[in-house]
């Protein structure tokens, strides 16, 4: 399955708040799902909002986002966009977040990712981003 958003897309929309955040969100959960990512882990991934939240925004239930949870979303969307261009499959890079990797100390990607800082995120997406020279 193939759902690349371009990541300036949700910025540059001239469309509401609602429709953007509903975008942003919808290509997240489908990538989360390529990425076999528990709800908690997701959850930590979108900066921690509560459950209740997470789960309205699950079900489409969304008004706005914040600027930290698009940037959030932003650099999910690279990663997932530079695996897609690194790997020959998507199924291979589907699996490359899951997997360990001696540039984040032995942890695996997402594991790195799910330390909840931001700059976590950045930090992933500047590497899958340098392997692409």
């Amino acid at each position: 399955m193939e759902f690349i958003v371009p990541t300036l897309l949700i910025e540059k929309t001239n469309s509401s708040d609602s429709k953007k955040a509903k975008v942003a969100l919808s290509v997240f959960f489908n990538i989360m799902d390529a990425w076999r990512v528990k709800a908690k882990d997701q959850i930590t991934l979108l900066g921690s909002p509560s459950e209740s939240t997470y789960y309205k925004w699950k079900k489409g239930n969304v008004s706005s986002l914040s600027p930290d949870t698009l940037e959030r979303i932003s650099y999910v969307m690279g990663i997932y966009k530079g695996l897609g261009i690194l790997f020959p499959t998507r199924e291979q890079a589907d699996a490359w977040p899951n997997k360990s990797n001696r540039d984040f100390n032995g942890l695996t990607a997402m594991e790195y990712m799910l330390k909840g800082s931001m700059i976590n995120l950045w930090d992933v997406r500047r590497y899958i981003d340098a392997q692409r020279g």
